[in-house]
């Protein structure tokens, strides 16, 4: 059987640039440690761009606003591109995905993490270009631990900056935090009352994911988790912030973490700049996030605040 197709040519091709070093940095044994991201976005055919020399359609693609994906895993490292196949949307919709590596608590302890984050931003920046990014549009999004990370980058403070791409700005214009754990200290304490259970995961604050996070003397962690909570950062300078959690996530439980967030929020008078949504349902990372009813809406949140090509 032989046919005619007309597809049309809506769409450009969708290109994954992998394993890009946005930043030079050591473990905590002093070794050396390159960390990386990855891109996806809908820039040209680019496969023929190689073959060819040439794009299939000549057309100027405009410059984009970009999306910093921070994984999650407890602080512990993930790989980037875990997740990288629910973010499909994100790009046709028009933003430049990128998702990043950041330092695991066995090779540095916080801020090592958020500092990160930041230099990440910075680099979307300086290279924004070579990448098609509006540099004035960039949103950061995460799960879990990165949305504990994303969240503290949503504060847009001027802590944590390394020298790396100095010239630059860390500030995001937009910010999606998904179940985050914002308060480490309170994360914590619950996690305490749990040690006498001779079936629970851990018995000694160092061990679990927000001790092996902070580190140093295990007597003085929790007082030095307060530090690395951005609930207690809150301050104007902070950005559009929309803030997903399940009403029945086991790990971080709503009412010690997003609620207590919102309600930091709304005194602080930024509710305005504030939407939560409690998914029906919803255990921590489970598939209600990721339905296509949940992405749209992150997506619109995001087109309210950074705007679509």
């Amino acid at each position: 059987m032989k046919q005619t197709l007309d597809p049309g040519n809506m769409y450009p091709t969708l290109t994954l640039i992998d394993n890009v070093v946005y930043s030079h940095q050591q473990d905590l044994n002093g070794n050396p440690l390159d960390l990386k991201m990855s891109f996806l976005l809908y820039n040209g055919n680019s496969e023929m761009k190689l073959a060819a020399g040439a794009d299939d359609s000549g057309e100027q693609r405009p410059m984009k606003p970009a999306l910093l994906w921070v994984p999650g895993g407890g602080w512990r490292g993930t790989d980037k591109n875990l997740m990288l196949g629910e973010m499909t949307e994100f790009a046709r919709a028009g933003y430049v995905v990128a998702s990043m590596y950041y330092r695991s608590s066995a090779e540095g302890h916080f801020p090592d993490q958020l500092i990160d984050v930041k230099t990440a931003v910075r680099f979307l920046r300086a290279h924004a270009a070579e990448y098609e990014i509006d540099p004035d549009r960039i949103g950061i999004f995460g799960r879990s631990a990165g949305a504990h990370l994303s969240a503290f980058a949503a504060m847009n403070t001027d802590d944590y900056e390394s020298s790396e791409w100095s010239g630059f700005s860390s500030r995001v214009q937009a910010c999606c935090d998904m179940f985050g754990p914002v308060d480490v200290q309170a994360l914590m304490e619950r996690e305490e009352k749990m040690f006498s259970d001779p079936s629970f995961r851990w018995h000694r604050l160092e061990d679990t994911h927000g001790g092996a996070l902070i580190g140093g003397d295990p007597a003085t962690i929790k007082e030095r988790a307060a530090l690395a909570s951005p609930v207690n950062f809150i301050n104007p300078d902070m950005c559009p912030l929309q803030i997903l959690h399940g009403d029945s996530d086991p790990l971080v439980p709503k009412e010690m973490s997003s609620d207590r967030f919102y309600e930091k929020l709304e005194q602080a008078g930024l509710d305005s700049r504030t939407e939560y949504y409690v998914l029906k349902n919803g255990a921590h990372g489970s598939r209600e996030f990721f339905q296509p009813a949940v992405k749209e809406l992150m997506i619109d949140f995001f087109d309210r605040h950074l705007g679509r090509s």
